[in-house]
């Protein structure tokens, strides 16, 4: 009986984080994501040239909101990003890292563009994989601090995060100035990323250097959702739709543990089990079906949910087809 495949016209765009010395950077490594041919891990079908990689998440002040569960593992560094992030290197393995300037928010701190420009380059100082800046979701604070912190990461070929349909013209100019790649991010709404991206390559931005992130739900809380929009994303870009080619992001992390059921104790739910299982877990679960969505690249947050999902990504990548009954 013949093998019924199905045959993709397109792929998705390359994309590489991240500049060694060679480059003009200060990076021992780079991160190269997308390329695909096929929908996700149907090697059988198409060409998967890339793994999908994980970015440890790292923030600018102590998230004091996180559950012990999650603080512990880092306790020791949470007061200094750059300790902070030298530890989800070399102990944690990280690919990449996602440095988030949370603490510019009016709410959250509302600190100095000009101290998170000198924590930018503290971590980059610290650490040797490549970096992801991410901004505070405050238009006025990111307009401020993205050409700051752009400049001063010149030459390290960042991704930098993120533009959106009402806010994308300062940090759209910054990464073409200082050569960086651009997060697009939309409402989980395939219409308006589409849109976003459009519009950032209308400033002559180079649609090969853009990644976009669609924003999710984590694991029992619209998770289906996202991952309709995912995939319509994906089959668009294979279709033909260069609007929609560009590879994923995903916070895994920062969605699962947004979750009740991931941080609430064991003696208020005690049906529910231990917490300190049932955290990394459901993490690992809501970065699993977003990863089948086609993520290629996740944020996330704690060591045991990251080993996890590298064994998943292990188990798929090397999975071998077997011919059709």
């Amino acid at each position: 009986m013949e093998d019924v495949k199905e045959k993709w016209s397109h792929k998705i765009n390359e994309v590489t984080i991240g500049a060694t010395k060679e480059e003009g950077g200060s990076r021992k490594t780079t991160v190269t994501v997308g390329g695909e041919t096929t929908l996700p891990f149907l090697d059988f079908e198409g060409s998967i040239p890339h793994r999908p990689v994980i970015a440890l998440e790292v923030l600018d002040f102590v998230p004091e909101e996180w559950p012990d569960t999650l603080k512990e593992p880092y306790r020791d560094v949470m007061d200094d990003p750059a300790k902070w992030a030298k530890k989800c290197e070399e102990d944690y393995g990280a690919e990449l890292i996602c440095f988030k300037l949370k603490s510019l928010h009016p709410d959250w701190g509302d600190s100095s563009p000009e101290e998170a420009v000198e924590k930018v380059k503290a971590v980059l100082e610290a650490t040797t994989v490549p970096l992801i800046i991410w901004g505070s979701d405050d238009i006025d604070k990111d307009n401020l601090v993205f050409p700051l912190c752009s400049q001063a990461a010149a030459g390290e070929n960042c991704l930098i995060g993120f533009a959106t349909e009402d806010n994308y013209k300062t940090l759209t100019a910054c990464c073409l100035a200082d050569k960086h790649k651009i997060v697009a991010q939309s409402p989980i709404d395939i219409n308006i990323a589409k849109q976003v991206n459009i519009m950032i390559s209308e400033m002559g931005f180079d649609l090969k250097d853009i990644v976009i992130d669609p924003t999710t739900g984590g694991l029992g809380y619209g998770i289906e959702y996202t991952y309709s929009i995912m995939e319509r994303a994906r089959l668009a870009a294979l279709g033909g739709d260069k609007m929609m080619a560009m590879p994923m992001i995903i916070h895994a992390g920062h969605e699962g543990w947004r979750a009740k059921e991931s941080k609430a104790l064991q003696d208020e739910y005690p049906q529910w089990g231990d917490e300190k299982v049932r955290g990394p877990l459901w993490e690992a679960s809501t970065a699993s079906i977003l990863l089948q969505a086609g993520a290629d690249i996740l944020i996330m947050r704690h060591p045991q949910a990251i080993d996890e999902i590298r064994k998943q990504i292990d188990e798929l990548m090397g999975r071998k087809s077997s011919p059709a009954k």
